[in-house]
């Protein structure tokens, strides 16, 4: 059956793939998302013939899923960005990246080595553009990932909870990777003074709603923002390793080092010390800022 046909089917799955065909439309909504967005760029990432990527960019915009505009005349060149549609489709790639990291590359089991393929890819983004991308804090503001002049840390967390108001998921305390969000958040709390004086700020991101992450900000007294990735945009931008629990794809814990640029300076992955990262992190900002 060719992939056009499954769209005429009852079956929401069939339907999907019928749409984003054969493997290379995943991958180029994965290279975009990236904010790899011009043909040639997507052309070279992929290592897809110009012929494959320009039928597949046609049958991805006819279906609603991107959008290009003009960014020159003569000759005429797009650049092409997802629509509300295709920025919907972005849980379903985490989805499919869990699932390949943990059964196809992996053994099956939740893990968190450096020898693993997430790890591995998680540290090789030492050096890379942080996306142009802004997300929700549990304020209610906005805040983009990386700012002019600024260094950031990004730590990236599972999930924290203010007890009374809200429940753990089931089995949270028992899945290796989970334990120890509140003890980092709070730990970074403490550090927020040194690392403003030397001129980094702090952003926690968790993909929770941003209601949530507010209830458990009042409760632990924070003084930095939550930002909600709950579409996984930031998530599938830079291929961050995520594991599903309680329903939702949750960070693993991962700490970025941004510098006013927007460059990856420094990358903590795996993070089996919650606490002890805070010091390390301390120590990195101090040596790379001198």
């Amino acid at each position: 059956m060719r992939t056009s046909e499954l769209r005429g089917s009852d079956c929401g799955i069939a339907q999907a793939l019928g749409v984003l065909g054969d493997g290379w439309g995943f991958l180029i909504l994965r290279e975009i998302a990236a904010g790899t967005t011009r043909f040639d760029a997507i052309a070279k990432a992929l290592g897809i013939s110009r012929r494959a990527l320009t039928e597949t960019l046609a049958s991805l915009q006819a279906d609603g899923i991107l959008q290009r505009s003009a960014y020159q005349e003569h000759p005429p060149r797009y650049e092409y960005e997802l629509t509300a549609m295709g920025s919907a489709s972005l849980p379903v790639l985490l989805a499919l990246q869990e699932w390949g990291d943990r059964f196809v590359a992996g053994d099956g089991t939740l893990t968190a080595r450096p020898t693993d393929a997430e790890a591995q890819r998680a540290a090789a983004l030492v050096g890379t553009k942080v996306p142009t991308l802004s997300l929700q804090g549990h304020d209610g503001a906005r805040y983009s990932l990386s700012e002019p002049g600024t260094w950031s840390v990004l730590f990236l967390f599972p999930g924290a909870f203010a007890p009374a108001e809200d429940g753990y998921p089931a089995g949270w305390g028992s899945i290796e990777g989970t334990a120890g969000c509140t003890i980092e958040a709070t730990s970074y709390a403490a550090a927020e003074p040194a690392l403003r004086a030397q001129g980094v700020r702090i952003l926690g991101v968790s993909t929770q709603r941003s209601e949530q992450q507010a209830r458990f900000a009042e409760h632990a007294g924070l003084n930095y923002p939550l930002l909600s990735d709950a579409d996984a945009q930031f998530a599938v931008a830079l291929r961050l390793p995520v594991f599903r629990v309680g329903g939702l794809e949750r960070y693993k814990r991962v700490s970025l080092l941004i510098d006013g640029a927007g460059i990856i300076r420094a990358v903590q992955a795996p993070i089996t010390d919650p606490e002890g990262s805070i010091d390390e992190m301390l120590r990195t900002t101090q040596e790379l800022m001198a």
